[in-house]
């Protein structure tokens, strides 16, 4: 007998503006049996949030039109929207000056997306998760 938290997959939001990029790291992580949502505009992302999604895990850029993403996840942190979610950023600014951000909001991860390949990226998400 399965429970239901034997059978839930994780899941996974994406938040990226690269639409190619987004495609390409869904079907890794579909392939690797998480659930996926993606959007290319944080502040979406953010209305979803508070309409009640759930993700386990919050992956997102830094460089995004509207709002940057320190900004998106100070807000879904200062708001509580997401209080269970792991947060990685993937982004391909790698500078100290962005790490220490990083730390400064807590998130659980950091991935350098132009030293990775999508399934370096998945491998990593699994292991900042465990």
């Amino acid at each position: 007998m399965t429970t239901d938290s034997e059978t839930k997959k994780e899941l996974i939001v994406l938040v990226d503006d690269d639409s190619f990029l987004i495609e390409m790291y869904m079907l890794k992580f579909k392939k690797s049996d998480y659930e996926v949502l993606s959007f290319t505009n944080p502040k979406e992302c953010i209305e979803k949030l508070k309409e009640g999604l759930k993700p386990d895990i919050i992956l997102f850029d830094v460089v995004m039109p509207g709002i940057d993403g320190w900004t998106f996840a100070r807000q879904i942190k200062d708001q509580a929207l997401a209080p269970q979610a792991k947060f990685i950023v993937l982004s391909n600014q790698g500078q100290q000056e962005d790490i220490d951000k990083s730390k400064d909001l807590n998130v659980d991860g950091y991935i350098i997306k132009a030293l990775s390949t999508p399934s370096e990226v998945v491998q990593k998400v699994k292991e900042l998760i465990k």
